[in-house]
């Protein structure tokens, strides 16, 4: 037996359903998801090298204008602290021409490549400090995972085919490369800025390929990371249910409360009628208020001895008669009035009653 309930418990702590709506929301508040950092490089790669093949002319209009200042207009400067500090404005300038449009393409790239992997996450969690980070032991784990193996395979892969992608384009046009010493500058910066933007558009396709298929294993090791345990499917109905036990006991408390505002009516009824052990109804007839008389507390068993209890104690007359009773227990709730079909009964044991009192 004991090896039976060991061996159940550890069934219900192993991971092996499916993440619930609330289980991915709270992942997702805490910055985890599922998401591949290629995507985002592979993006951002065929993005900007889309961007610089269309902008070329304008590049190339740039690199001249730089090269042209540089041996026409500065050649001739003498080397003076105002001078020189012209100078460097002066490129500072151009360059930022050429780059700022580079930079910016490649943000709006990186912020859409994140966006189609996550939609608008804004998280603070992964910032925190966690002393587990620095835990030796666990650190040597990452390092020798399954997790880490795979993305050194990755690395290599990636590596190995963007080498045989690159060196194919350019050993397609080695010929035009050889003859590069003997064109003009412009004719070589043309070829040179050709074969990058065809190197970087290769590469760039084939990291999409592969960032798709890492995107795929990213989102099934992530699916994998947030299942959760039988166990962990209990605690979290329980907590957004309610604890079975906390709720019985809020139940119990509210039973309570009612039954003991129902006691507090008892010294104003009129008569309590019982059958005699069993049930008991607690009536009151005010003509100025209703045109019948009004149940104020009724109960069985428990009940109907307490009822009782508070009706002797308050001298409040205790008539028995068993198929009224029942009759009254059965058709009314608290606060009804007495139904019609009951009125002759129940103005006989109010008659009788209010003899007693002296009343009529």
């Amino acid at each position: 037996m004991p090896y039976l309930s060991l061996d159940l418990q550890y069934f219900s702590q192993e991971k092996t359903e499916k993440a619930t709506p609330k289980k991915r929301q709270d992942s997702r508040k805490k910055g985890q998801v599922a998401k591949s950092s290629d995507v985002n490089t592979a993006i951002i790669l065929l993005i900007v090298f889309l961007f610089l093949w269309l902008i070329a002319p304008f590049m190339l209009d740039r690199l001249l204008a730089i090269y042209q200042m540089s041996f026409r207009d500065f050649i001739h400067f003498d080397a003076t602290n105002e001078n020189i500090q012209q100078v460097m404005s002066a490129m500072a300038i151009e360059a930022a021409k050429i780059v700022a449009p580079i930079l910016l393409i490649a943000m709006i790239a990186g912020v859409a490549a994140n966006y189609m992997q996550v939609g608008v996450l804004f998280s603070t969690e992964p910032l925190k400090a966690k002393l587990e980070r620095i835990n030796p032991l666990k650190g040597f784990k990452r390092i020798y995972s399954l997790r880490a193996i795979v993305e050194l395979l990755k690395s290599i892969l990636k590596i190995s085919l963007v080498g045989f992608v690159t060196f194919a384009v350019l050993w397609l046009q080695k010929d035009e490369i050889l003859m590069l010493s003997h064109g003009t500058v412009e004719h070589a910066l043309l070829v040179i800025g050709k074969l990058t933007i065809q190197m970087g558009l290769a590469a760039s396709v084939l990291l999409i390929f592969l960032a798709v298929l890492d995107y795929f294993y990213q989102k099934y090791d992530f699916e994998k990371s947030i299942k959760m345990s039988k166990q962990d499917l209990k605690d979290e109905h329980k907590k957004s249910e309610g604890d079975p036990l906390i709720k019985s006991k809020i139940k119990e408390k509210q039973r309570q409360m009612a039954m003991q505002r129902m006691m507090q009516e008892v010294p104003k009824a009129d008569v309590v009628i019982t059958n005699p052990t069993h049930y008991a109804i607690a009536l009151k007839y005010d003509e100025s208020e209703h045109d019948a008389p009004v149940v104020i507390a009724k109960g069985v068993d428990f009940v109907a001895l307490k009822i009782r209890e508070v009706a002797k104690h308050n001298e409040i007359e205790i008539v028995e008669n068993r198929p009224l009773a029942r009759s009254l227990y059965d058709q009314t709730e608290i606060g009804d009035l007495v139904p019609e079909a009951l009125f002759k009964a129940v103005a006989e044991v109010l008659a009788y009653v209010y003899r007693l009192k002296k009343l009529i």
